[in-house]
């Protein structure tokens, strides 16, 4: 049995997934300290969350699902075209408090989410395997910076989806 599932086992039900939204926008961008950072017109807006046990193959998934999810409309209005087949382009921002816990008080809790030295290198591996799926550069944030998201949500539709729960 691989290490990943080792962790998995010993972590139990506290084994949450790399987490991620994903907007169809018409447009988004991303500005720090005022200045836009990344940017797209028609794609998908995704931001993610990372947790200690996520490992390359949630990546992978994720990935593949992003760039391969049928969520635009074709000719007859019906969503059956990926970001890939539109054309599209994907802005990938870092977000830890997707792994905020809310079940005790009204602060929200973040300790199941990755720090810095985790949440990095799993952040910049879906950075290039994006761009591998999509066959063009991801626009981004900056890891731990504070940001602004704009964005003009299509639809309005908003996805949420997990490594572990494959979907």
């Amino acid at each position: 049995m691989g290490n990943s599932y080792l962790h998995y086992l010993k972590l139990g039900a506290n084994y949450l997934a790399m987490r991620v939204v994903i907007q169809r926008v018409t447009h988004a961008s991303v500005k720090v300290d005022g200045s836009v950072c990344g940017s797209i017109e028609k794609g998908l807006l995704v931001l993610m969350g990372v947790e200690d046990a996520d490992t390359h193959e949630d990546v992978t998934w994720l990935s593949n699902k992003i760039v391969q999810m049928r969520i635009f409309d074709d000719a007859d209005g019906v969503m059956n075209l990926s970001v890939k087949d539109i054309g599209g382009s994907i802005l990938l921002v870092s977000q830890f408090t997707l792994h905020a816990s809310t079940k005790k008080g009204n602060r929200p809790s973040y300790i199941k989410a990755s720090k810095p030295d985790k949440a990095i290198p799993m952040y910049e591996a879906m950075i290039q395997q994006l761009s591998a799926d999509l066959g063009q550069p991801v626009q981004t944030g900056i890891f731990g910076a504070d940001m602004k998201v704009s964005l003009l949500n299509d639809g309005p539709v908003t996805i949420v989806m997990d490594s572990r729960n494959k979907e």
